[in-house]
């Protein structure tokens, strides 16, 4: 459920979501990098996986947070 924001808390819910967008794109980019360079540490890999997974529950929290509640 949303609430209203103010605008600084819109404008660093914002900037939390670019930061965390950025640190999604890393990870996947960090990812193939090594699946490319031929050197698969899964151990790795999945930690990597695992963040991800966390950075993209945060984003939708953050997602929901800034939508305005549409009584349908």
């Amino acid at each position: 459920m949303a609430k209203d924001l103010t605008d600084d808390e819109r404008g660093s819910f914002q900037a939390e979501l670019d930061r965390l967008r950025e640190e999604h794109r890393d990870l996947d980019a960090a990812i193939e990098a090594l699946v490319d360079l031929g050197r698969v540490d899964q151990l790795q890999v999945q930690r990597f996986k695992k963040r991800k997974l966390a950075l993209r529950d945060r984003l939708s929290f953050l997602e929901d947070q800034m939508t305005p509640d549409i009584i349908a």
